[in-house]
């Protein structure tokens, strides 16, 4: 976690990630935002195996995401996606994410997921709020 209780998750751009100009293609960003709210949970103790595994069975569903794209980032390009958390409310959770290469600002996102538990909205449990940083 950074001082300003964000995650930064470093990813190198890899030829996979890209479209044949060597710019990341599109749809490669959401596998890099989903890996920085997994890592941000990660570090807050949070592991969505473990949630997955447990007898109440709660899992993370994006229900909104709102992408603005501002530069490309290339092949070979280092990285950094910084995640945050917005909004606890009681069956959501809104994380709010960018996308730099340095500091220069490539891609903001507003990430709002639902906490689910067998296929319906499920309240998340107090001792994962408190984890998340609301008590």
């Amino acid at each position: 976690m950074m001082p300003d209780a964000s995650h930064a998750l470093p990813i190198r751009i890899y030829y996979e990630d890209t479209d044949f100009s060597g710019v990341v293609y599109h749809a490669s960003y959401l596998r890099f935002l989903e890996r920085g709210r997994t890592e941000l949970l990660r570090d807050l103790g949070v592991h969505q195996a473990a949630l997955h595994g447990d007898a109440a069975a709660l899992a993370f569903a994006v229900r909104r995401m709102t992408i603005d794209w501002l530069k490309p980032a290339r092949m070979d390009d280092m990285v950094t996606v910084e995640t945050r958390i917005g909004a606890i409310k009681g069956a959501s959770l809104m994380l709010l994410q960018r996308i730099l290469r340095g500091e220069e600002l490539l891609l903001t996102a507003e990430v709002l997921v639902v906490a689910v538990s067998g296929g319906k909205p499920a309240r998340l449990p107090a001792g994962l709020k408190e984890r998340l940083g609301q008590s």
